[in-house]
């Protein structure tokens, strides 16, 4: 639960900060602006001073963007995905993934100014626990040594 929370203040540090860039195979589709042209860009979290502030960057522009992310790893099994919009100050979204039981967390949030961060956690499906063979155990023979060493 903690990882979860750590990953979603961060996710909403970058949304805040407007970071986006490269950082290997993840990749943020995107509708910025509402133009209904998508667009995939990778995501980096790029090293900036904290003494140094970015010139670039319009601190008093309306906040709005939409945002989808998602992740199927047929190999490892790890399937994952998030929606969040904002315009404003309200948030809304939704992220889910598969858990090692089989089921699938869904967890829908909203944030805004009046009602500060909710979130609601749905879990679907039904959990599967592998039946394990009971092990059958013995006692292994113990070697009788005749007291000789070579």
């Amino acid at each position: 639960m903690i990882a979860t929370i750590a990953v979603f203040a961060t996710l909403v540090a970058y949304s805040q900060a407007g970071i986006y860039g490269h950082s290997g195979s993840s990749y943020v589709s995107s509708n910025l602006g509402g133009h209904g042209g998508y667009y995939s860009a990778p995501i980096v979290a790029p090293i900036v001073a904290a003494h140094e502030p970015s010139k670039d960057v319009d601190y008093h522009a309306y906040p709005k963007y939409e945002f989808n992310y998602g992740v199927s790893d047929g190999h490892t099994g790890d399937v994952k995905s998030q929606h969040e919009t904002r315009d404003g100050d309200v948030v809304k979204g939704s992220y889910s993934l598969h858990e090692a039981d089989g089921t699938i967390r869904t967890v829908h949030y909203t944030a805004d100014d009046h009602n500060g961060f909710n979130a609601v956690v749905e879990r679907s499906g039904h959990a599967a626990h592998p039946h394990v063979a009971p092990v059958k155990a013995f006692v292994a023979p113990i070697a009788v040594h005749d007291g000789y060493y070579h």
